[in-house]
């Protein structure tokens, strides 16, 4: 992903120095052309960037929305920070979990990574 955003960088750049170039008017030159070119410059650098960066970015956080609203006891669970449990209660804005030690320690759910995958 970080490599397709520096490619659409470059490319922005590019395209920005190929239009700016041809942006600059002469002596008695028309105005309305570069203008125009300048209005669809920045409506494709607003796209490229909403394709790019925008609707991924809400993508990961309905996907984390989710994750956090489908929490319940029992479920394993590993937190931001790389801390695995499993989970002994769920409340409004936090969740109790039970560690391989036998210790608990509460979290909040936005600290909740994702679940672990259950292997046999």
């Amino acid at each position: 992903m970080a490599k397709v955003a520096s490619l659409a960088l470059v490319l922005l750049l590019a395209l920005s120095l190929a239009i700016m170039g041809g942006c600059t008017t002469t002596e008695g030159g028309d105005t309305t052309t570069s203008t125009i070119y300048l209005v669809v410059f920045m409506v494709l650098l607003f796209g490229i960037f909403y394709f790019l960066i925008i609707r991924p970015q809400r993508k990961r956080q309905q996907e984390h929305q989710e994750l956090t609203e489908g929490l319940s006891p029992g479920d394993r669970v590993i937190t931001i920070g790389g801390i695995y449990g499993r989970i002994e209660s769920v409340r409004e804005d936090s969740v109790i979990l039970k560690v391989e030690s036998g210790a608990t320690i509460r979290v909040a759910k936005n600290g909740i990574a994702g679940k672990q995958i259950e292997t046999q």
